[in-house]
């Protein structure tokens, strides 16, 4: 197992909550690196100008009052998500914020992060970069990025479809480095799993939309409780990129999941602020990404309950496992 020197005695638990377009805001993020695990929000969801600078301050102020106040405490370091597309036009002007910010993890997706990982190294920052195939994972590594998220079936947004048992076992045979694994993963034995079948971190998002603090409609979260992982769309309709998605949302836009149109990759729009149709944002708004992992989420509750609720399972599992091996 690898864990990068950021990392290392700075976690409560193994995780990285996954940056979730609309859903991530500053108050999700800091409840979660208060709680000990890695907090993160895109990059794109700071609209308007200057509002990127202003949600750094913010994460920024309060999670160094925290730890001001708790010197023993693990409070986690936080993590920005640039999307590397042509699509993406703020990218250069927002890597210039996080860069003057030495934001401690920029988490890339898409494409390889060439131009981005030297900015970031500059100061000393770490680059993990999403990926759904070993194609994508070697071109990363070309990149030097400091480490891999591998998103397997079953993950909420934009998702691959490759086992973790495969990616991971296939990834493992030539890199030795962080791994985070992403699919389906929404309780403490599936941390314990994750590692187990050879990653060094979990990456959740799913189960953190159904708490207060995630910017979603109570619509939204009432459907994370109610449903299952048969409730799952995967469609590449509303952004070119393959995701999943809640059926019921689709259905509430007036379409249906079975009989949605093929997208064309080319003319991917991932939620740019200039360009963007009033139907795009629409979607945005109104469609809803999830997990396959819906089914194990039964209520809503404040994020620090739901890191709580994790580590208990994790060390009940990890306690389990272990009076197994010795019976």
């Amino acid at each position: 197992m690898s864990m990068p020197a950021l990392l290392q005695n700075a976690l409560r638990l193994p995780v990285i909550a996954s940056p979730m377009f609309i859903a991530s805001n500053p108050k999700l993020v800091i409840e979660q690196c208060k709680a000990g695990i890695v907090g993160s929000f895109p990059a794109l969801n700071a609209r308007g100008e200057g509002m990127l600078e202003s949600w750094l301050n913010e994460i920024e102020t309060a999670l160094a009052a925290d730890q001001a106040a708790n010197p023993g405490k693990k409070v986690a370091p936080y993590a920005v998500n640039q999307i590397v597309h042509a699509s993406n036009d703020r990218l250069a002007a927002d890597m210039a914020v996080c860069v003057a910010h030495r934001v401690p993890i920029i988490i890339t997706s898409l494409r390889a992060p060439d131009a981005i990982v030297p900015a970031v190294h500059s100061y000393g920052g770490l680059v993990f970069h999403d990926v759904i195939s070993v194609r994508h994972a070697q071109k990363a590594l070309e990149a030097g990025v400091d480490g891999l998220i591998l998103v397997c079936a079953g993950a909420g947004g934009h998702a691959g479809t490759l086992s973790p048992f495969a990616l991971v076992g296939e990834i493992r045979k030539f890199y030795d480095g962080p791994v985070i694994l992403s699919g389906s993963i929404a309780t403490g034995d599936a941390i314990l799993g994750a590692q187990a079948i050879g990653a060094d971190l979990a990456y959740i998002g799913t189960r953190f939309l159904a708490t207060p603090e995630a910017n979603v409609s109570d619509d939204y979260r009432q459907a994370i409780v109610e449903s299952g992982a048969a409730d799952i769309t995967y469609t590449p309709y509303f952004s070119g990129v393959h995701g999943n998605y809640l059926r019921k949302s689709i259905v509430r836009a007036g379409m249906d999941p079975d009989k949605l149109p093929h997208a064309d990759a080319s003319k991917m729009n991932l939620g740019s602020t200039t360009g963007e149709s009033a139907s795009t944002a629409k979607a945005w708004k109104d469609i809803w990404g999830a997990g396959q992992g819906v089914g194990l989420i039964d209520s809503v509750l404040p994020t620090a309950a739901v890191v709580d609720q994790l580590e208990a399972e994790y060390r009940a599992a990890k306690a389990r496992l272990a009076a197994t091996f010795s019976a």
